[in-house]
């Protein structure tokens, strides 16, 4: 297909280097363009110098700043939704989703640029002869990594606040999906952001990690580091934070447990199972992964969930009819025919698996079929891992202590779901549950008033909401004397 303009214009407005690396359509494994591989320390110092000499605007003019690229990523959102549909594979109708997702972060973080407010303390001095004061300050250069599910919407989760806040951002974009990097980057130079503040280097796996990534982290100019992905890489990345003592901000790997207890909605639930599970092809941190159902209501439930994944069509994300897309990679769908087979391997029965169309077969694309398991116990492949694809498992229980106490055996803490009528239950389980994050009859959890993250090795810090800006904050405390 031809490709959207916005591409073309932020693709050519970006000099590439001598290295330059193709970025792939999961959907048919087509080259869709080519972009920039930075290979080079002294690239990734050059940014950092650049941020480094940055001062930033009055709060009022970062605000306006914000304001202005808020309305030119809406203007331009059917190009940016193709852009993440081409990069991503995502189904167009979600990307579409995403960019007005993606644009909220960038229009309540102007609102909150104006309102980073110190305060006055009263003093303590016994004859009232010293002032007391805080001032909100920049934390200083950040580095912020984002990954490849939400390409947009992770962008500016991320450089809204830090932004709004006055800081100068490095965006190292996942390998997989630099275009929406590039694409945001366009529309912030013609928002009048200032180049120093916003910088984006792209690089393929390789160099992602071992150029880019440790140079950043090595640069002790570089204050803060946020990311979004892998728990295994936030924790390196931690430890590398630790060198220079870098504020971070970690939203990391989930396992989200979904319980449908007997006095749930049914219908509704059936529905919020299959919009958290199947979004993205099941590629999302918050998706569900482990389905815990009170055994009198099991069987309704799964004929239920069965006749509605029967009509998810598999797809390219271009076509109108595509509810679930390409996994990312190859790599991706070994990964989850693996862990279907060895759960299958240790007991799980496959109770549906949809079949993929000739087209799609012969597409070259990494698409995988919705699959529900039934009979999974907690030990078995499905319910230890972060599945990430089109993949759901349901177990029985049969009481509330023990559900609440199988959903928390897990090292991770992002996410959890709950259906239930009963008003003491929705307390108790909300409080309960181990995780940053609970659904109580509702699966869309997300948006940019709210705050995003997570609880043990599911991250540090807060994403979105007020408390999203505090992340790139400094608080400075002064004392007068009189």
């Amino acid at each position: 297909m031809r490709l959207p303009a916005l591409l073309q214009k932020a693709v050519n407005s970006v000099s590439l280097s001598e290295s330059i690396y193709p970025v792939l359509n999961p959907s048919n494994g087509s080259v869709i363009t080519s972009v920039a591989n930075v290979t080079g320390v002294t690239d990734v110092v050059s940014a950092i110098n650049v941020a480094a000499s940055h001062r930033p605007p009055s709060a009022k003019d970062r605000s306006a700043m914000l304001t202005r690229w808020h309305d030119l990523v809406l203007e331009h959102s059917d190009d940016l939704a193709a852009i993440a549909t081409l990069e991503s594979g995502k189904p167009l109708r979600e990307a579409k989703g995403e960019v007005s997702y993606a644009a909220s972060f960038l229009q309540f973080f102007a609102h909150e640029a104006l309102l980073c407010n110190g305060d006055t303390i009263p003093s303590p001095h016994p004859k009232n002869k010293t002032r007391l004061w805080t001032v909100k300050q920049p934390v200083g250069p950040c580095a912020l990594i984002t990954p490849w599910n939400f390409p947009l919407a992770m962008a500016t989760r991320k450089l809204g606040p830090a932004l709004a806040a006055g800081n100068p951002c490095i965006l190292k974009p996942a390998p997989e999906t630099p275009l929406s990097a590039l694409a945001l980057k366009f529309l912030a130079d013609e928002a009048g952001i200032p180049r120093d503040a916003f910088q984006v280097l792209t690089a393929d796996r390789e160099n992602s990690k071992a150029v880019v990534g440790k140079t950043l982290m090595d640069d002790q100019r570089i204050r803060k580091v946020s990311f979004t992905g892998s728990s295994l890489a936030g924790i390196s990345l931690m430890e590398q934070a630790a060198r220079s003592v870098k504020r971070v901000s970690m939203e990391l790997g989930g396992n989200a447990a979904f319980i449908v207890f007997d006095d749930a909605d049914i219908d509704r639930a059936v529905e919020g199972c299959v919009s958290a599970k199947f979004r993205n092809a099941g590629q999302t941190c918050i998706a569900v992964n482990r389905v815990f159902v009170h055994n009198s209501v099991h069987d309704a439930f799964v004929n239920k969930l069965t006749n509605r994944m029967k009509s998810l069509k598999v797809g390219d994300g271009f076509d109108a009819n595509t509810t679930v897309g390409p996994l990312i990679t190859s790599a991706s769908v070994a990964r989850v025919k693996s862990i279907v087979e060895t759960t299958v391997g240790c007991g799980a029965k496959v109770h549906f698996q949809g079949n993929l169309s000739d087209r799609v077969l012969k597409s070259g694309g990494n698409f995988f079929p919705p699959t529900l398991l039934t009979s999974v116990s907690d030990d078995m492949p499905l319910f230890q891992s972060e599945v990430f694809g089109p993949v759901v498992g349901v177990s029985t229980f049969h009481t509330e202590e023990e559900v609440l106490k199988r959903a928390n055996d897990t090292p991770f803490g992002l996410a959890s779901y709950f259906y239930s009528q009963d008003i003491g239950r929705l307390y108790r389980c909300s409080e309960a549950l181990q995780t940053g994050m609970v659904g109580v009859n509702e699966s869309a959890i997300s948006n940019e008033v709210a705050p995003f993250g997570g609880v043990k090795l599911s991250g540090v810090g807060r994403e979105g909401s007020k408390s999203g800006i505090d992340e790139y904050l400094d608080i400075k405390y002064v004392c007068l004397g009189l």
